[in-house]
């Protein structure tokens, strides 16, 4: 178990990063941040990853695969790209959570004839479920818009089974210099323009790769993930480093 004084307070509460800006805590902002972008938010996640956000998401589907879960908790579920991906699983149960009440509604209607996935408004930071309910959790590019990282983290291992295991998709910051230039004029000057255009929100594009560049990865999350009490964890980077995916079990 590793020692809380010796992770920076920044890792623990989550990045001070907001939306807006604003004097509202930083879960209402991101929330209000979701409900502002849902209509278009499918359209610009595809649109920016030119379509590998998809190869992620079958990525950590492929390797939750390897344990057969039956019930699975899907957090900060947004549109439910992901819950759906995990129906090739053929799990009896997926439940999907998430803070935004518009990205919920596009996520019902994409879902509504999947009768396996029940979607429901929820704080991934106070889980409105019983100990070890889950034989496996996800979380896709939402851990890093939490206002309480390990809270998050701290639920998810209650909510597991003993044995189960999380799996947690997130934006990484590449190691190879070149890719790394291009990754990040990408995120800084394409996606914040295109995102203005077409969501009509200018912060939320802008907020996207700030908080990707400032959020703790690799070695600084694996720690997280420690001392939220999981253990045997694996890293697997994909494309060159731009998003990774975390194992861990309870």
């Amino acid at each position: 178990m590793l020692n809380i004084f010796f992770i920076p307070f920044i890792f623990i509460l989550g990045t001070p990063l907001t939306p807006y800006n604003s004097e509202e805590s930083k879960k209402k902002q991101v929330a209000d941040m979701f409900n502002n972008v849902a209509g278009t938010y499918d359209f610009l996640n595809h649109f920016f990853s030119m379509g590998i956000d998809k190869l992620w998401r079958r990525k950590l589907v492929q390797l939750m695969g390897k344990t057969s879960p039956k019930i699975i908790l899907d957090v900060a579920t947004g549109t439910a790209d992901l819950a759906i991906a995990e129906t090739k699983l053929n799990p009896e149960k997926i439940i999907g959570v998430d803070i935004s009440e518009n990205m919920l509604a596009v996520g019902k209607e994409k879902t509504k004839n999947i009768p396996t996935i029940e979607l429901k408004l929820a704080d991934g930071e106070h889980l409105p479920f019983e100990n070890d309910s889950f034989d496996a959790v996800s979380i896709a590019f939402g851990i890093r818009n939490f206002e309480n990282v390990l809270a998050g983290l701290g639920e998810m291992h209650r909510v597991l089974k003993i044995g189960g295991k999380v799996f947690v998709l997130e934006f990484s910051k590449p190691t190879n210099w070149l890719v790394k230039k291009l990754y990040y004029f990408y995120f800084c000057n394409v996606l914040p323009f295109v995102g203005k255009l077409v969501s009509k929100d200018a912060r939320a594009y802008s907020y996207l790769p700030e908080s990707v560049r400032i959020f703790p990865d690799g070695k600084k999350f694996v720690e997280l993930l420690q001392y939220a009490g999981f253990k045997k964890i694996e890293c697997k980077q994909l494309t060159f480093g731009i998003s990774t995916i975390y194992i861990a079990e309870k």
